[in-house]
């Protein structure tokens, strides 16, 4: 049985259509995704410098393979993390457990601080990973809901484009903490460490989430009338793939969201290892000294960043508007369609900064784009008593491919393409792995359209 339509009603812009409390919790999932995102953006920036201090005597090239590693850990427990919250927000409640991620991800990310060999901190970063995975499934059902059925695609695509202002504060972090070592105001080499503390602030977000966080209505009635899973914490699985509907929008939709995260995190994440590559080169074609480089190559990577984050914050509005209007599916095709072109496009021709400014954000407005599409579609897809567990295995199972895909990108840059030396190699892995964007595109056919229909009961 298909979603109902929702009925006709005069245009209204989204926000327009909230009451103070559906902003209260906007804002709370919102603010729980932004921190998860800033955690997220910290370790990028802070991998290969906390890596460098933890491995005494290694190679850029061995430091940069083990950041894959520790990247690849990272998100194994994002993924587990994400499998094990989402079945329990449908048992125990989304704002309960969205308590306990976020508690979780700051006190381990906090704990980074005082790694001092390479296994504690592949520990913490592990920890942390469990944490951040079970936030994004726990945040958008409780969005969607809680607010109105024409409000809800533009508040979960706003989700996403808010997430962006995480990763670009990640940046502004970076850049103070930068000049604070500078300026020896805390030691050389010790900048890593404090981005890392900083990551311990959502802590205090637990406090408002406790006190005035309610659970939705419509999953308090589920509880009511005993609707909700019982059993082990395996008893939601059980049920989507025991329902030919659910299994169905549970194979399309894990496909879809891992297309988009290994198109992120086993390509994207590691545009700036070979910007330090080719920015250096940049630079030292101009004759600068060794110091003035470092310091170039390092600026020029941050704004490149944060035009990428920029340019991301404007490619999740667009594709928000086109879910809207033209529907989840045909938006889907347009994002998979240009993260493929312009992915490639940006690895192979990328070759000083002035490159990066333009070409970061064009990947970055690609690649981030589905993103918005995962908040707004995967909720659809499931019903209420699953709708937590359904949403967070898709986008979670992504983890497991993009950790995958990290190890893969790693073998290929140093064994297949490792006889090109740097940058062909990394260039070389990463057109080959933008592959993974024609496996999504293969799966649009099977997917069902829910523009304009209510979100699914049993």
């Amino acid at each position: 049985m298909s979603n109902p339509a929702l009925p006709e009603k005069p245009a209204v812009s989204w926000w327009k259509q909230l009451t103070t409390y559906h902003w209260f919790v906007f804002i709370v999932a919102s603010a729980a995704w932004f921190f998860d995102c800033l955690d997220q953006r910290l370790f990028s920036l802070a991998r290969i410098p906390a890596l460098t201090e933890l491995m005494p005597g290694a190679t850029p090239a061995e430091v940069a393979a083990e950041g894959k590693v520790v990247t690849a850990l990272f998100l194994v427990g994002w993924g587990i993390g994400g499998l094990i919250f989402g079945a329990l927000g449908d048992r125990y409640g989304r704002a309960k457990m969205l308590t306990v991620t976020v508690l979780i991800y700051s006190v381990c990310t906090g704990l980074s601080f005082f790694s001092h060999y390479y296994w504690d901190f592949a520990i913490f970063r592990f920890l942390t990973g469990v944490g951040v995975g079970g936030v994004f499934g726990l945040a958008v059902a409780l969005i969607a809901e809680t607010v109105p059925d024409g409000a809800r695609a533009g508040a979960l695509g706003m989700l996403q484009i808010l997430s962006t202002v995480g990763n670009i504060s990640a940046g502004l972090v970076k850049a103070h903490i930068d000049s604070l070592e500078a300026s020896k105001v805390i030691g050389a080499g010790d900048g890593w460490r404090w981005m890392f503390l900083v990551g311990a602030v959502p802590a205090f977000l637990v406090f408002f989430i406790r006190k005035y966080l309610k659970e939705p209505e419509s999953w308090l009635k589920l509880k009511a009338e005993g609707k909700l899973p019982k059993g082990s914490i395996f008893s939601p699985y059980g049920k989507l793939l025991g329902n030919a509907r659910w299994r169905r929008n549970l194979i399309v939709g894990a496909i879809i969201a891992s297309t988009g995260v290994v198109g992120l995190w086993g390509i994207g994440e590691y545009s700036p290892d070979i910007q330090k590559t080719v920015f250096k080169q940049h630079f030292e074609g101009l004759g600068l000294a060794p110091a003035e480089v470092k310091q170039k190559v390092a600026n020029s990577i941050t704004y490149a960043y944060m035009l990428q984050m920029l340019g991301g914050a404007i490619g999740m509005w667009l594709f928000t508007r086109a879910a809207i209007r033209l529907g989840r599916r045909k938006a889907f095709a347009i994002g998979f369609s240009l993260c493929l072109v312009i992915t490639a496009g940006v690895f192979w021709k990328m070759n000083s900064p002035n490159d990066a400014y333009w070409m970061m954000p064009l990947m970055g407005a690609a690649q981030l784009a589905v993103f918005a599409g995962f908040a707004i579609y995967l909720p659809e897809l499931f019903p209420g008593s699953l709708r937590s567990t359904g949403t967070s295995f898709c986008y979670n199972l992504g983890r497991f491919a993009a950790a995958a895909g990290s190890l893969f990108s790693a073998k290929l840059a140093t064994g297949v393409y490792g006889s090109y030396g740097p940058p062909l190699q990394e260039r070389y892995a990463a057109i080959t792995m933008c592959v993974i964007f024609l496996v999504g595109l293969a799966v649009l056919p099977f997917a069902p359209e829910t523009k304009g229909k209510q979100l699914p009961e049993e």
